[in-house]
């Protein structure tokens, strides 16, 4: 059975008669059923009667619905309820707009709008760089997304994508103290979405695009940055990119390679790919070969991938799942590097992949080594918004990449600790300094 999950957590509440020792029967229920419990309380004890709410991580939904069926054969139990948590989390949204100025009093009112806000309006129409200074323009980006590659599901459209633009909003937040608003629009349209973005541009500092299927983001990104005099962000590409380099430096400084002499196989040629292989090129690699579902991108490369992965060095996996052999990753060479990122199975089972390489990496919580995006777009943004920086440059990417492997001390680095934690303190502000030296 595959690794439980806190994405697939419920509460389950039971009850049951004294004498039948409830609360040892459902933990005995649950255990047997193959989930992971995270919390029990008993939530009312009488004669009659034991009611508990007990937690437990499942694997997946067929997977919860199989415990609570474990847990209803017992004759002595009886399931009241089941809450799905991952599903309490997001009702209502998880994302608020909360004034940051008291509106108490009649002159609070006059203030803050109007007849005092004419005031503010007329100062930004004379100079409208006060913009950034009077309002939240200083401080907010948009996440806009068309709902077309969101996560590994695909093209889902833009409701289906809103509860991931929302939870990119909160890590904004959390993280970097970014206000960010999802933006997610009903057209796949390229002109649509680059006019739509243009028009709504002047309430947001940046600009961060998401979720949006290749190859339409390329020209969707570089289309924007012309005409935009804020930063534009494609985090797919550009995010994934700064924390797989950031990643591959402490995992070449443990196994004692350099980047520019290794040999490394990618495979994934979409929009993260693209961007990962340009910018280790930027950062000194010289020899990549590309794979994508029909081959070689490179007609001169080996065949096939398997072919590729004899004597390679460096593994980088940002395509499916299991589309890599255990033979391929014990053909390469001593030392070997392995980044199975696809979400939410890995190109090859980190634990088949460590059984021959010397480094694994993958894009799971639940593994060591996670190449996390949040390492980087938050301290990118909060960069580019104090530093006032329009435009952004492959140095700025490399600069950041540079930063987020910084925080990994050499007496910290092991094989499975190349990365730092998200929650790093030192991360966000280490990335935003890298980047608020190209303003």
């Amino acid at each position: 059975m595959s690794a439980t999950s806190p994405g697939y957590a419920i509460t389950i509440r039971v009850d049951g008669p004294p004498a039948s020792q409830p609360v040892a029967e459902v933990t005995n229920a649950i255990t047997s059923a193959g989930a992971s419990i995270t919390a029990l309380d008993v939530v009312e004890s009488s004669l009659d009667k034991i009611v508990i709410d007990v937690t437990c991580d499942a694997v997946d939904s067929d997977h919860a619905e199989r415990i609570t069926a474990k847990i209803s054969e017992n004759k002595n139990l009886t399931v009241r309820k089941v809450s799905d948590r991952t599903f309490l989390l997001h009702l209502g949204g998880k994302i608020e707009v909360t004034p940051k100025v008291p509106l108490k009093t009649r002159d609070d009112l006059s203030r803050a709008y109007t007849p005092g806000v004419a005031r503010i309006s007329q100062a930004i129409a004379a100079d409208k760089s006060d913009a950034r200074r009077l309002t939240i323009k200083r401080n907010t980006v948009a996440v806009v997304t068309d709902g077309s590659a969101v996560l590994g599901l695909g093209n889902i459209g833009p409701e289906a994508a809103l509860p991931v633009m929302e939870g990119k909003a909160a890590l904004f937040k959390r993280f970097a103290d970014v206000d960010a608003w999802p933006v997610c629009l009903d057209t796949q349209d390229v002109d649509e979405i680059v006019r739509t973005v243009q028009i709504i541009a002047p309430v947001y500092g940046g600009i961060n695009l998401e979720d949006i299927s290749a190859p339409r983001c390329f020209e969707i990104e570089a289309r924007l940055r012309e005409l935009l005099d804020i930063p534009v962000f494609h985090d797919d590409q550009h995010g994934t990119a700064i924390v797989v380099l950031a990643a591959l430096r402490n995992a070449l400084k443990w196994v004692g390679k350099e980047l520019s002499t290794s040999r490394i196989v990618m495979s994934g040629a979409g929009a993260a790919g693209t961007a990962v292989a340009n910018l280790l090129r930027v950062a000194g690699a010289t020899n990549i070969l590309v794979y994508d579902k029909d081959g070689a991108v490179d007609p001169g490369a080996p065949k096939t991938l398997t072919d590729a992965m004899v004597g390679a060095d460096i593994f980088i996996g940002v395509s499916a799942g299991n589309v890599l052999s255990e033979a391929a990753v014990a053909s390469m060479a001593k030392g070997s590097i392995v980044f199975a990122l696809a979400n939410p199975d890995p190109e090859i089972d980190p634990n088949i992949a460590r059984k021959y390489a010397a480094v694994v990496a993958t894009g799971r919580s639940d593994q060591p080594n996670q190449i996390n995006n949040v390492l980087a777009f938050p301290g990118i943004f909060r960069g580019l918004l104090d530093g006032r920086i329009t435009k952004i440059t492959d140095a700025m990417l490399v600069a950041a990449s540079e930063a987020i492997s910084n925080c990994v001390s050499p007496e910290q680095l092991n094989a499975n600790f190349i990365i730092p934690s998200v929650f790093d303190p030192r991360v966000v502000t280490l990335v935003a300094e890298a980047v608020r030296k190209f303003g």
